[in-house]
């Protein structure tokens, strides 16, 4: 998906102004590409990043702007080479869907981050609830349920397993209640509009 960008100034924690930008067209990029647009001032993230990174010429380094509660430290400003979870660093400098953080799609810069489908799956698996940007129903979304048991006709409780899904499935909690084993539209599958919900 092709979005293009035009800068503005933007400021950020400690008085800095660097470039941001403004919603349009740019192609996901590696983060070689994404390094290079950092050090020339541009915050960049990861689609369902709710913070960015950014080069601090100062310091040399790359800079992770984040919520303190999604931090291990509890800090909401942190120097890459601190990273407590470098596994999950790594993974990060290794995708190919960096963008450019602006104040649409970044949570600490007054935005919503969204992304597809496929993300949303991978962040059920991870404990996430996630929805899409159009469900108005309060406090609609999908989750992963797991250890699902139903009582039989004959009143025994049956534990559910399933060679390739294994005792779990996607449950859409609605303003009815939940339903289990939701499946998703076509227009599901293709949106871009995906959250995560509270």
């Amino acid at each position: 998906m092709r979005k293009s960008y035009s800068y503005h100034q933007s400021e950020l924690a400690g008085g800095i102004f660097i470039p941001i930008f403004k919603k349009g067209k740019v192609k996901n990029m590696k983060f070689a590409e994404a390094l290079k647009h950092m050090k020339k001032g541009i915050p960049m993230k990861l689609p369902s990043w709710g913070g960015y990174w950014y080069w601090d010429s100062e310091k040399e380094t790359v800079m992770m702007k984040c919520r303190a509660a999604d931090s291990d430290t509890g800090k909401d400003l942190l120097d890459i080479r601190e990273t407590q979870r470098v596994e999950y660093t790594l993974t990060n400098v290794l995708s190919d869907e960096w963008i450019p953080a602006t104040e649409e799609n970044t949570t600490v810069l007054g935005g919503t981050p969204t992304f597809g489908f496929g993300d949303a799956i991978k962040y059920m698996k991870r404990g996430f609830k996630v929805k899409r940007q159009g469900w108005n129903g309060k406090n609609q979304h999908i989750e992963l349920a797991k250890n699902i048991s139903y009582v039989t006709p004959g009143g025994a409780i049956q534990n559910c397993d399933h060679d390739a899904i294994g005792n779990q499935a996607i449950a859409f909690v609605g303003t009815s209640g939940v339903q289990m084993g939701w499946l998703a539209s076509q227009a599901d599958m293709l949106a871009e509009d995906w959250v995560f919900a509270e």
